[in-house]
């Protein structure tokens, strides 16, 4: 029993040393993901304050008639900056951070497979956020809502920075989604369990796999939305100009491609939550497991085709109108039967009422109604009659803090016995959940009503009389009561750290894997990884906690001083090969510092400098880049001894290509949502206006693209050969692709430096200007990337036995020449086969 004791505290020592953070002001080149999901969810709920104090100031103002505590112009500046915060720098980032936090635990990994990407995307969330609050701190804040409809947030309407902060922060923001996404979800597919095959995967690893992918398809076009206005008030590009040929509803229509999409990307996190907790305190398996399944995916699904819905009253056809309407009725039927499962399984369970058990019937009574009233708002003639008005207002927050807020409390309660090894305090957390609940109740159910007595949102006062008085008042006051109750919560999360009773193992006895580790965990996670044979393992297996940590599992060994997790098959989850994964990094806050420089460059009409930081960006990831595959650092000759498995850049397969696809799946989505523009304004722009002959010689584009396929072509040969282990004259086939790529990206930039485009007088050829800047990216990307992999070559780090690098260029020179010859036939040649209208 000592030796054994002994061997599992030097396996631990020995893991420790391997996966620790640096000290002191080291922490911040941290790249674990117990330590990056932590700041995400810290960072999201200082920013939940602000969005809070902005809720209050928002709700004294309306609390009586005729008031002037807050100016028209502050105002809409506080209501714009409350729904920024709330969606955008909350909402999002704190699911986001609880996802990145539980995922490696609950699938049996050790971290997150990219954890340099996850330490950019909390640097790029904090940058983005502090500039989109410096915005208010200066009291510049964009005042045309958060949803910065134009014209109201063109220059004509809004001359001042206000709108720049926005959309440049927000854009940051993005990033560091897009991102998280990526990384959710090629660690779920990449790097489960042993055994933990897709049909027992916990729930809520299915609901953040789903989630995930609408990140990666949903947020493009909010990206491409706020590019292309950026540069309609920056380089006067007219985009939604309607003089110029734009049209301010293409504005509507991309920000609603995300927005729609980004409600149930906020709502399917917490329902999983919902999923996780229920059977734990039913004390049994969720009913309809592979139902609920499936109604997540098409939630997911049907979600991306709901958002014209936000645009009843703009005057789309009614045929249209017809379709989103039934689209919007159609998704309530997954909802509804994820809500029976959950019902069915209570009914059928034990219910045991502790503190996160009330949050989720919180949840269950709020957004049962909150769904009813979203019904309601489907309905055109309905929805005519409500369109901005406090109803709307009322049921998005009943979908919203309803159907996120509560869950994510339930959530926090429940796991945070995991972060800090003690319980919460059941008195301070029932009174906190009273008063939110009632607050909430007392709030937003009597907007509905001044809603339908006809008060329109976004007033920031209101004449007497009009019988909205009392019922605005009641309201405040309920505003004011449910802050306290959130200050409780908050208050009581913060001393239970101090305070709170000491956490026995597995405090909840729940099922999942991440009960199986030390409260609080490690590091690393696991001392040795698991493998699983059910849905509950630790149901079926009480042995299983103790196997971990004496190291009788997979994996148990630290002696290559290697951050080391298993991958596996994403469906089956079979062992395939060992992940070593990259340690404390500076690169991803070089980085990012990088990029908050071009944004504040911009924001001051600092071109050149801008453009410096653009280089100073590319320059450090492309360094960044060169530390992967078979580079010393990376993954040292020395460190695969001893394994049973191949290390992954051995392979022909693994994360990093699976992270290229998906990178390439969120690029084509921005892709899509330009061709999506530019057939919109082509088909419904007002005075959308196109030349008889288009600006560039088709017959030079397609010379332009024949040395393109070539190097593409001689890049898909070599990787073949390399597969075949075949690496003869590797550097120089890869010169070869490369400077074949070369040709056609010269000829390309000399196209567009003849073109005549007149891209600030025209809609038609700011759009043309758009997709050239796009792909002569995308070609110097390609370019540049496969000399780099020539020049590896050259260091030994890409090879017969080092194959897995080309890999993962190839799909990007796939994606790309499938881009260019798209381009040059639907930008390019089909209008002029069809004239300037269809």
């Amino acid at each position: 029993m000592t030796d054994t004791r002994q061997g599992q505290a030097e396996l631990a020592s020995q893991l420790g040393r391997v996966w620790a953070n640096l000290p002191g002001r080291g922490s911040l080149a941290a790249v674990n993901h117990g330590t990056i999901g932590l700041r995400f969810m810290v960072t999201g709920m200082l920013f939940f304050l602000v969005g809070g104090v902005l809720a209050m100031l928002l709700r004294t103002q309306l609390a009586l008639p005729e008031q002037h505590i807050i100016s028209a112009e502050t105002y809409g500046q506080l209501f714009s900056m409350h729904g920024t915060v709330m969606m955008f720098l909350f909402a999002i980032p704190v699911l986001e951070g609880l996802a990145i936090y539980l995922i490696p635990k609950m699938i049996g990994a050790r971290d997150l497979v990219f954890p340099r990407i996850s330490a950019l995307g909390y640097y790029c969330y904090l940058f983005g956020g502090i500039i989109i609050m410096a915005s208010l701190l200066l009291g510049i804040a964009p005042a045309s809502g958060w949803f910065m409809y134009t014209p109201l947030s063109s220059s004509e309407f809004a001359p001042g920075p206000g709108s720049d902060f926005w959309l440049l922060g927000i854009t940051f923001v993005e990033i560091s989604a897009m991102a998280a996404g990526i990384e959710l979800t090629v660690s779920i597919l990449c790097s489960r369990a042993k055994g933990m095959t897709l049909s027992r995967m916990p729930l809520f690893c299915w609901y953040i796999l789903v989630m995930a992918l609408m990140i990666v398809f949903g947020f493009p076009p909010l990206i491409l939305a706020s590019i292309l206005l950026e540069l309609e008030r920056a380089a006067g590009m007219p985009f939604f100009t309607v003089a110029a040929g734009g049209d301010p509803l293409l504005w509507q229509h991309l920000f609603w491609l995300f927005g729609h999409p980004e409600v149930y990307i906020i709502f399917l996190p917490a329902a999983g939550i919902v999923s996780t907790l229920i059977p734990v305190f039913s004390g049994r398996p969720i009913v309809g497991y592979r139902w609920i399944v499936i109604a997540i995916i098409l939630t997911g699904f049907i979600s991306f085709g709901l958002w014209v819905h936000h645009m009843f009253t703009v005057g789309i056809p009614q045929l249209a109108q017809a379709f989103f309407s039934i689209a919007s009725m159609l998704v309530a039927i997954p909802t509804a039967i994820q809500v029976f499962a959950w019902l069915a399984t209570l009914w059928q369970g034990k219910v045991v009422f502790r503190l996160p058990m009330l949050w989720i019937s919180g949840f269950l009574v709020i957004f049962v109604c909150g769904g009813l009233t979203g019904v309601m708002l489907a309905l055109v003639p309905f929805n005519w009659q409500v369109h901005d008005t406090h109803f709307v207002v009322a049921h998005m927050h009943y979908v919203l803090v309803g159907g996120m807020f509560f869950p994510l409390i339930a959530g926090l309660y429940y796991w945070l016995p995991l972060v800090s090894g003690r319980m919460p305090s059941a008195v301070i957390g029932r009174w906190g959940f009273w008063l939110t609940f009632g607050g909430f109740n007392m709030t937003f159910l009597l907007m509905h009503v001044t809603g339908l007595l006809g008060m329109p949102r976004r007033v920031y006062t209101y004449e007497a009389g009009l019988g909205w008085d009392g019922l605005n008042l009641l309201s405040s006051v309920g505003g004011f009561v449910m802050a306290i109750g959130v200050a409780l919560v908050l208050l009581d999360l913060l001393l239970h750290f101090w305070f709170g009773k000491r956490a026995s193992a597995n405090p909840w006895q729940a099922d999942t894997l991440e009960w199986a580790l030390d409260m609080p965990p490690a590091q690393y996670n696991f001392a040795s990884l698991p493998a699983v044979s059910s849905r509950t393992p630790l149901w079926q297996d009480s042995q299983l906690a103790g196997r971990i940590a004496a190291g009788e599992e997979g994996l148990a060994d630290a002696s290559r001083d290697k951050r080391e997790t298993y991958g596996t098959s994403a469906i089956s989850a079979q062992l395939q090969k060992v992940l070593q994964l990259p340690a404390n990094s500076w690169w991803p806050l070089y980085s990012s510092l990088a990029l908050a420089a071009v944004c504040i460059s911009l924001l001051c009409r600092w071109y050149q400098l801008a453009l410096l930081a653009v280089v100073v960006t590319v320059l450090l990831l492309l360094r960044w880049s060169w530390e992967n595959g078979g580079h010393p650092k990376a993954s040292p000759q020395k460190s695969r001894a001893g394994l049973e498995l191949p290390v992954e850049s051995q392979t022909l397969d693994g994360p990093g290509r699976w992270g290229m696809i998906v990178t390439l799946l969120a690029n084509g989505a921005l892709y899509m949502s330009l061709l999506f523009g530019w057939f919109y304004l082509w088909t419904a722009a007002p005075k959308w206006a196109a030349p008889d002959e288009g600006p560039l010689s088709v017959w030079w584009l397609l010379a332009c693209g024949i040395p393109g396929c070539v190097g593409g072509w001689l890049f898909h040969q070599l990787c073949q050969r390399l597969a075949e282990q075949d690496d003869s004259r590797l550097q120089q086939k890869l010169w070869f692709s490369a400077a074949f790529g070369l040709l056609h990206l010269v000829i390309l930039l000399l196209l567009f430096i003849e073109v005549p485009l007149d891209y600030t007088g025209s809609a038609h050829d700011a759009v043309l200007m758009v997709i050239l800047l796009y792909l002569l990216g995308h070609a110097a990307l390609t370019v540049i990337l496969t000399g780099l992999q020539a020049l590896r070559v050259g260091r030994g780090y890409v090879s017969a036995g080092l194959p897995y690098e080309p890999q993962v260029i190839k799909p990007l020179w796939f994606y790309y020449l499938a881009v260019y010859w798209l381009s040059v036939a639907l930008f390019f040649i089909l209008p002029l086969g069809w004239g300037s209208q269809l």
